[in-house]
């Protein structure tokens, strides 16, 4: 009888290995189909000594697991045709080198070198995606409090940034794709003071403006009581009769600013950000010149140029307290410039992210955190940059961040209209509530908060064209924490 070959018995064993597992996997499948074809009902009406809210959360946490390994699942499926590919690559491309065949032995050990790296790819890619499941199941240890409580509308185009006064008198701004920057009362939602220096999308004429505004606010209204809506991990569909009342109009009754006290005109791209340094006689602009600029207020003078970035600048921070500059690019990383020495200008650089690197922050103590279209939050020690001390992993590209200093919060808008409140930790606290009437509709775009104001204390902002204040309560037992 003839005998076979050691190599084609191999064959035989591992097709035949390939062939149980994937009929394995069809049957599971299969079964899995079965189960989650049962009714939600037929589930929720089995006898159980558990709560009702209990079992519905239990019900939403398996249902996103379930969703989670089928992703794997899909990917897995990707792997293995990808392994299979690049399998009969190698083999047609090892039948000669130079000309000449190779011998078995030596297309086998080709073949086991580059199914050894195929294998430990696959690895490190199962490692990835079983850490995004573990960070996006952390238990959340309370329930944040939420509420719309005003929508700030006017733009005619996207708002690309919004920020609040952090001296008396305490408004809103709001810069727009539009041309203008609008400040509003963050109160009753109108408009006090409308902006039309720029000839481009604020600051898309490559110049930053300084201009001084008086306004005089208007009397407070009441406002809803914000007790009652509690926003958890899962959309919350709001009625129709909370919506605030909102007045669009901006032109009649509100005053134009169209010179400014001074323009800023060093850079030669697109003036992305721009932070005023501790003590106020300072400002900082971040470009898509690759460069970030440090003014002199008085004087208009350009101080410095903060030169490195291999990429456009996405953003620029000052630290509350101390001559410090963070900028952040589309190469990947951030820089930390150091002014506090006036002799020794230090800049140091973070790498830890795989795509750009959409703005950075600094929050209490000597801690920064970083955000990424790379889908990841990552929390840093100015002390050791190495390694981040925090990764909170999403499902979606993440935009301007924005920390509440106070109670150690964390706000991530994101390219799929959602806004995720996470810890300092990494723990998810809440998303923002979002249904077809209320919430962004659109890209969210940038996040900033009001720790002193008694109602909205959380301002975002996106390509719908609005602006929407919420209040935000944190459990006592979190901020202790």
């Amino acid at each position: 009888m003839p005998t076979e070959s050691g190599s084609c018995s191999t064959a035989r064993q591992a097709k035949q290995k390939r062939k149980s597992h994937s009929l394995s996997i069809r049957r599971t499948n299969s079964s899995e189909q079965e189960r989650t074809g049962l009714p939600r009902e037929m589930l929720e009406g089995q006898d159980s000594k558990l709560p009702s809210s209990v079992r519905s959360t239990l019900l939403e946490l398996f249902g996103q697991i379930e969703r989670e390994f089928e992703n794997l699942y899909i990917e897995n499926l990707e792997l293995r045709r990808e392994i299979e590919t690049l399998n009969e690559r190698l083999t047609a491309e090892g039948q000669a080198i130079d000309g000449a065949e190779l011998s078995k032995g030596q297309l086998k050990t080709k073949a086991s070198h580059s199914t050894s790296q195929l294998s430990q790819k696959l690895k490190t890619t199962y490692k990835a995606s079983t850490s995004k499941i573990v960070s996006s199941f952390k238990t959340t240890t309370s329930r944040a409090v939420c509420q719309l409580v005003k929508e700030y509308i006017g733009h005619r185009d996207g708002i690309w940034d919004v920020s609040v006064a952090r001296t008396q008198p305490v408004v809103l701004g709001t810069a727009s794709a539009d041309h203008t920057a609008l400040l509003w009362s963050i109160e009753t939602g109108r408009c006090l003071v409308k902006y039309t220096g720029h000839v481009g999308s604020a600051s898309g004429d490559q110049t930053a403006h300084i201009w001084r505004y008086a306004v005089q606010l208007p009397t407070p209204q009441p406002v809803a009581d914000t007790s009652q809506q509690i926003c958890g991990e899962d959309e919350v569909e709001c009625s129709d009769k909370d919506e605030p009342d909102v007045d669009g109009d901006v032109s009649s009754d509100c005053p134009t600013i169209r010179v400014p006290l001074t323009s800023l005109k060093s850079h030669q791209g697109v003036v992305i950000a721009a932070d005023w340094l501790v003590g106020g006689q300072q400002v900082v602009t971040a470009s898509w010149d690759r460069a970030a600029n440090l003014y002199d207020v008085q004087t208009a003078e350009l101080v410095h140029s903060l030169t490195g970035h291999d990429q456009e600048l996405t953003h620029c921070c000052t630290h509350p307290t101390q001559r410090l500059v963070v900028t952040s690019s589309r190469d990947t990383t951030f820089r930390l410039w150091d002014f506090r020495d006036p002799s020794i200008h230090s800049v140091n650089v973070f790498q830890g992210h795989t795509d750009t690197v959409t703005s950075a922050v600094f929050t209490v103590g000597d801690n920064v955190v970083s955000g990424s279209d790379d889908r990841t939050v990552k929390v840093w020690d100015l002390k050791n940059m190495r390694s981040p001390i925090a990764t909170i992993r999403t499902d979606s590209a993440i935009n301007r961040i924005n920390v509440c200093v106070g109670q150690k919060i964390i706000a991530l808008p994101h390219d799929n209209r959602q806004v995720r409140l996470f810890d300092m930790s990494g723990v998810r606290l809440a998303r923002l509530p979002r249904s077809s009437r209320q919430g962004h509709r659109r890209m969210v775009c940038c996040s900033a908060w009001s720790e002193d104001h008694p109602v909205c204390n959380l301002f975002t902002c996106g390509f719908d064209r609005q602006a929407i204040g919420w209040n935000i309560n944190i459990p006592a037992l979190l901020q202790e924490k």
